[in-house]
């Protein structure tokens, strides 16, 4: 066989092996896949991964995109790709159990018909097609569940979002959660005042709000959510304690120094845990927390208009890392969680089978505020003042597990009709149905407590402008009724990272170059505002003694023309310095981000040039060596 026909038979075969090896390697490792990002933004969390498993029944996953109108639209495209590759995932993953349908809705067509029908919004763009970016979920028994926009801001929660609806696909009846509190944001619905966490429980759960006057806790509840709840009869606290011995699970927000609840009411609201913290053994401390190692930075005003952002010791934000790494509720969030002169929880004498665990805690060196002071607005400053450091952490959040004890060892107290007939009897026949008095828990209770209830509160976690979460306020709370209600591994799905990674040494200059520009700018305005006044003074002082009739240093001190020629030339020097600080503001940016750009473009050639060098180099010493 000579050369040629040999190289045309081998360039054949090598051709067949390497389209075998694309179809084989297709077939056995679609599924296969490695993940270089940053925060591992494509690996299936172990949350995920469970329930992709412990699913009974196939679920199809239609994902609705519009490629073409969405062209013009860079983050949604790349947040289409994020999404595209996360379902794939998800599909590779589950073993057959997820099928994954794409379609693109054209305008008039059956796709767009169908995402219409199912509730996908089509956004309206600049071109002649509707922008449709969302996801519609069926299971067996034709359930269905729908993303309607899969918003690029909201994808700190995607894989969670999208597990969540998996999950309810699988099991359609999603837990009930009762909630009881004074709280107007969390008996309003949300578009009428409603704080934001009651739009995200409505994702996950079904919320059913107990009256102030509650004579019974309905069986269908699983979780209670107990949030500053008003002065409790001992029935009422009878009936959930009850609720704690047979079910077990309970959120308690209380807080010795409601700020939100002060604000509406203009006095000082405190809430406890009262009988059922005697019987737990625990209570919540009198005074208010400050904690200036984890002091929030806030607008404090200056008076006059003006304010500044300090750090306030009683505004705490308690990074990620310093909660406990072993807990599901806290495990996996990846923020500060935010307290507003929250409290303290303290053990005493537990009774034998109770466990206690802190979930959050406070720096080393807290200080108790006197809570009559930490509802007004303190400065920072008149904070210090009060502070005291204490010898260690203090408890903000914690979980007491185990089998309770009821907190009334004589039985269910009597109930006490109101003075209206018609509403006692309607209580009467409704304290009739509640269950009968055990002393003992039948199983083992789950209850999280926490020292604080303005952390719930919007200002607390969410920015205004776009509806922005800062911190994992909320996905605390909706951790901690997840956990409580069975789907601890969803819990630790909210919290996942962006896919946005800032060029942190570029901010961090950034964020340095504004400090410094910003606080000599102000500087110079002050002194060129005196400088200005002063001059301003002494030109009326002139005007007044006949100055603009003729010359007006004539009419001055020889000590105020001195002054008088200081001034301006100072002004002259304070606005070329000004000048000079605006010049200086981006240059060390500007010289990073022109070095950037000087290795973006020549690094690559450059080092395919050293490289060519060095085997044009060693062909020659080769060459060279056989002469």
């Amino acid at each position: 066989m000579n050369r040629s026909r040999f190289f045309v038979l081998m360039s054949l075969f090598a051709l067949i092996l390497f389209a075998g090896f694309n179809i084989a390697a297709q077939k056995f490792l679609s599924g296969a896949r490695l993940d270089f990002t940053g925060n591992r933004l494509y690996t299936l969390s172990t949350g995920t991964r469970q329930t992709l498993k412990d699913m009974a029944e196939p679920v199809e996953l239609t994902f609705v995109f519009s490629r073409r109108a969405a062209q013009d639209y860079p983050a949604v495209n790349a947040n289409a790709a994020r999404v595209r590759a996360l379902l794939e995932a998800y599909r590779d993953t589950s073993g057959g159990r997820v099928r994954l349908i794409e379609i693109d809705p054209a305008p008039f067509s059956e796709a767009e018909d169908m995402a219409l029908a199912a509730g996908i919004s089509g956004l309206e763009t600049d071109g002649p097609d509707p922008l449709y970016f969302g996801l519609i979920g069926r299971n067996t028994i034709d359930d269905e569940r729908v993303i309607p926009f899969l918003a690029p801001e909201l994808e700190t929660t995607l894989e969670y979002d999208l597990t969540r609806m998996i999950a309810r696909l699988d099991d359609p009846e999603p837990p009930r959660i009762g909630i009881l509190s004074s709280l107007p944001g969390l008996t309003s619905p949300a578009e009428d005042g409603g704080f934001g966490l009651l739009a995200d429980l409505a994702k996950s759960f079904d919320a059913e709000r107990l009256p102030q006057d509650f004579q019974s806790i309905p069986d269908s509840i699983d979780v209670l959510l107990i949030a500053h709840p008003d002065d409790l009869t001992r029935r009422q606290t009878w009936l959930i304690d009850q609720f704690a011995l047979r079910k077990g699970r309970i959120l308690f927000l209380i807080d010795p120094a409601a700020r939100a609840e002060a604000s509406e009411q203009g006095g000082m609201a405190r809430s406890d845990l009262g009988l059922l913290g005697t019987a737990w053994g625990l209570s919540l401390a009198t005074d208010a927390v400050a904690d200036a190692a984890n002091a929030l930075e806030i607008a404090v005003s200056l008076g006059q208009g003006r304010s500044e952002n300090m750090a306030h010791p009683l505004f705490i934000g308690i990074p990620s890392n310093e909660m406990n790494p072993a807990d599901p509720v806290t495990a996996d969030l990846s923020r500060t969680v935010n307290f507003g002169a929250p409290g303290a929880l303290i053990t005493g004498p537990m009774p034998a089978g109770l466990r206690w665990t802190p979930l959050i805690t406070t720096g080393p060196a807290p200080s108790y505020i006197p809570a009559r002071d930490a509802v007004r607005d303190l400065k920072p400053a008149d904070v210090l003042k009060l502070y005291k450091t204490e010898k260690s952490a203090l408890t903000l959040a914690g979980r007491l597990s185990g089998r309770l004890r009821t907190a009334f060892p004589d039985g269910a107290p009597p109930f006490e009709p109101p003075a209206d007939p018609s509403l006692a009897e309607a209580l009467r026949a409704e304290a009739a149905a509640a269950p009968e008095h055990i002393a003992q828990g039948s199983a083992e209770s789950e209850i999280i407590i926490v020292a604080d209830i303005d952390l719930i509160t919007d200002d607390y976690y969410i920015y205004p402008e776009g509806k922005t979460v800062v911190a994992d306020n909320g996905a605390f709370i909706l951790n901690a009724l997840d956990a409580l209600s069975g789907g601890g591994e969803l819990s630790r799905l909210r919290s996942r990272a962006e896919a946005f990674r800032p060029m942190t040494r570029i901010e961090n200059m950034r964020q340095n170059a504004e400090a410094r520009y910003f606080r000599q700018q102000a500087e110079l305005e002050d002194r060129l505002a005196v400088a200005q006044a002063r001059l301003t003074e002494l030109q009326s002082q002139g005007a007044a003694e006949g100055g603009f009739s003729g010359d007006l240093e004539a009419v001055l001190t020889e000590a105020e023309r001195g002054e008088l020629a200081q001034l301006r030339e100072d002004i002259v020097s304070l606005r070329g310095r000004l000048r000079g600080i605006e010049r200086d503001y981006r240059r060390g940016i500007d010289q990073l981000e022109n070095g950037l750009k000087a290795i973006n473009i020549w690094f690559g050639p450059l080092l395919v040039a050293i490289a060519g060098f060095i085997v044009w180099r060693r062909q020659k010493r080769r060459q060279e060596g056989k002469r």
